[in-house]
């Protein structure tokens, strides 16, 4: 079962878990599966039309989704994302 690291801010709405085990064969799976289990997840992840926000990455290794195959990326049972969220700032 693929595996799902979790950044910090995130973990007080996976009751404290840095990484979830998640179902499926794809990211997009992977995805709706955490958010089935998760509910509280969705409005930090997906906008108002169901698409992953713009600032929310997803690695596959060192490779973001984006480079792959998006969300349609296939996942291995061993296969360990990484969600990342884009920090904005500076001066």
């Amino acid at each position: 079962m693929p595996t799902l690291r979790i950044p910090t801010p995130l973990r007080p709405y996976t009751s404290g878990q840095s990484e979830v085990a998640v179902q499926g064969s794809n990211v997009s799976q992977v995805m709706n599966d955490l958010i089935a289990r998760y509910p509280d997840l969705k409005p930090h992840l997906y906008n108002g039309e169901g698409s992953l926000r713009p600032f929310v990455n997803l690695f596959l290794g060192e490779d973001n989704i984006k480079d792959l195959q998006g969300i349609e990326t296939p996942l291995e049972v061993e296969d360990r994302l990484l969600l990342i969220p884009s920090v904005a700032g500076g001066s």
